[in-house]
């Protein structure tokens, strides 16, 4: 005779593989919310089927990691799991990967590996995901001869992820060797080796390879043309910029708001604000980023109470702003010398938003009491941060010393850069230049011995413009562009205009100790005005030049591109390394203060 309690256990055990399929099923169901399936899990609990039952754990951790759960719930259940197997290792590796902590999909990969399992088809692509997030190349070495060892680095879906892991690890050489092998090169490939050329800092591979791409039939997607977008404004490559925009107004991108503000940032930084504004207008819906990139926009051109303006109107549509659009304010505020306002929406900042203020954000303050002249507020400014400077911090108090002509806190601040980074060359530049201004040669010859020494070479300044689809790229002195000779003529001719209308030379700015004559000689042919002289002799009256610039405009350049301007009746746009500078009929949006 059976007992009642061996009979409710029998009963049980009967009951459980429907009780099973029943938690399954209304785990399936879950497919939009956490709570529903913390529902299911408790449910399973009350009828005793427990996590350690591997198909009920597997499909408790899909739908999580499907449902963007927290991993740390995923990670509980996944170890009461006796016996996972594949698939469950795969879907927490790429939970992992695919949330804000990838570390642990590494930790999950080698479990698999001590358990003596043999990796799929999925593992790789969601293990390399997860490596590339870390940019931890040597880790994704060893991940990549193990998919060849397995036999699984001629998959596609491997190669992809090859791909983008070397990208993002600075490898984009190493990405494009690997693509170049592929037989199948899709679009992903294709998106995958564009981006990692633009992630380097290298626009103009980004451009050659997206040529290709289109060449070869591929059509672009929204993340293609976010990183050619990118790829523009680095360059400053408008006509380019202004196809693409066409394009995606063809197949419906431009309603993509990502694209969008990607399109938007394009424009402010060609310099072309207007056309940045007319995006902004015609969006259909408006994120804070989309806000915060003009407002950037305009600080960075020059349109520091417009870009203030546009905070207000942020303001009063509801948006929260965010600590990126604060630097966009604090910049304004900077480039426009509006000190007190700088400092009001830097308290608001920290007292009315509850936003901790960043290296960035003091970087700004510091800024904007040095170009407004008060180098000894900037100094003491710097000592009362809670937070210690970095190079960039001393390196904005050095610039303003060398605007300023004080050479006490400008040897202060290079000693403080000397720790943190002794072979920066603009710092040695800087330091010479005052040096020189106050005819100090000893001390300027001093300065370039030890740049000989150290073996720190300065950066030659250089000026891209965008003429029939190429960038022509100039140097100070430049005799290889195959129309020298006409360029030259030209030159001569904007010298001989600009004497007529008063221009003398500011020969202050050729810090070395030579002649006048060779002084003035040396600032006609800086490489900003061998790119207008070029622009000038290709293109009709009235077309709009753009400059790209490495370094910071010259005083003697920024007064000559002013009467240019007015000579020639031409809008100039010069972007140097800091700012842009619209010139127009004589005068300059940044109206002498930079």
């Amino acid at each position: 005779m059976i007992d009642r309690s061996s009979t409710q256990l029998l009963d049980n055990s009967f009951k459980k593989p429907y009780i099973l399929k029943k938690c399954i099923a209304l785990l399936l169901s879950c497919a939009s919310s956490v709570a529903k399936l913390k529902q299911v899990h408790a449910f399973s609990i009350r009828h005793g089927v427990p996590l350690s039952n591997q198909d009920m754990g597997k499909h408790l951790i899909f739908t999580l990691v499907s449902l963007w759960g927290p991993m740390s719930y995923a990670r509980a259940a996944f170890d009461q799991i006796s016996h996972p197997n594949i698939f469950t290792f795969d879907t927490m590796i790429r939970g992992y990967a695919e949330s804000e902590n990838p570390s642990p999909a590494l930790d999950i990969y080698r479990q698999l590996r001590v358990r003596f399992m043999d990796p799929d088809t999925h593992t790789y692509p969601f293990l390399l995901k997860a490596i590339a997030k870390l940019m931890l190349l040597r880790e994704g070495e060893k991940v990549h001869c193990c998919a060849m060892k397995d036999g699984f680095d001629s998959l596609v879906f491997v190669q992809n992820s090859l791909v983008h892991f070397y990208g993002a690890c600075c490898r984009a050489d190493s990405a494009l060797q690997l693509f170049e092998t592929m037989p199948d090169k899709n679009l992903v490939a294709w998106n995958s080796v564009i981006n990692g050329y633009a992630l380097n800092g290298r626009p103009n591979e980004t451009l050659t390879l997206y040529r290709k791409m289109v060449l070869d039939g591929v059509k672009p997607d929204g993340f293609t043309l976010v990183t050619l977008l990118t790829a523009c404004a680095e360059l400053g490559a408008l006509a380019l910029s202004r196809r693409a925009h066409v394009y995606m107004m063809k197949v419906g991108l431009d309603k993509n708001l990502h694209a969008a503000n990607a399109l938007l940032v394009l424009y402010a930084k060609c310099g072309n604000i207007s056309e940045a504004k007319m995006v902004f207008d015609e969006l259909q819906e408006r994120s804070v980023v989309s806000w915060t990139s003009l407002i950037v926009g305009l600080a960075v051109n020059g349109f520091g109470n417009e870009a203030l303006e546009i905070f207000k109107e942020m303001e009063m549509h509801g948006f929260l702003p965010s600590e990126i659009t604060f630097v966009g304010v604090l910049y304004a505020c900077s480039h426009c010398g509006m000190v007190d306002e700088g400092f009001k929406y830097f308290d608001r900042m920290k007292n009315e938003f509850g936003i901790i203020p960043k290296i960035e954000h003091y970087g700004c303050m510091v800024d904007l009491l040095g170009r407004a002249g008060l180098v000894n507020q900037a100094y003491k400014y710097i000592h009362e941060m809670p937070m210690e400077p970095n190079a960039v911090i001393w390196r904005t108090l050095l610039g303003a010393c060398a605007l300023q002509g004080n050479l006490e806190i400008a040897e202060v601040a290079r000693d403080e850069l000397k720790k943190l980074e002794p072979k920066h060359c603009g710092d040695f530049v800087l330091l010479s230049n005052l040096y020189a201004s106050e005819r100090r040669w000893s001390e300027v010859h001093n300065v370039r011995t030890t740049m000989l020494n150290e073996g720190v070479s300065k950066v030659p300044g250089y000026s891209l413009v965008e003429l029939g689809n190429r960038m022509h790229e100039f140097v100070m002195g430049d005799g290889s562009h195959p129309q020298t000779k006409a360029i030259y003529a030209m030159l001569l001719e904007m010298t001989r205009l600009l004497k007529l209308e008063g221009y003398a030379p500011h020969t202050s700015n050729v810090l070395a100790d030579i002649e006048e004559e060779e002084k003035e000689t040396a600032l006609s042919y800086h490489s900003e005005k061998i790119a207008i002289a070029f622009v000038l002799i290709n293109t009709t009256p009235g077309t709009p030049i753009r400059i790209l610039k490495n370094l910071r405009i010259c005083a003697d350049c920024h007064l000559a591109i002013k009467l240019i301007s007015k000579i020639f009746d031409r809008e100039i746009v010069v972007r140097d390394r800091s700012r842009f500078h619209h010139f127009k009929d004589g005068v300059c949006s940044c109206k002498d203060y930079w």
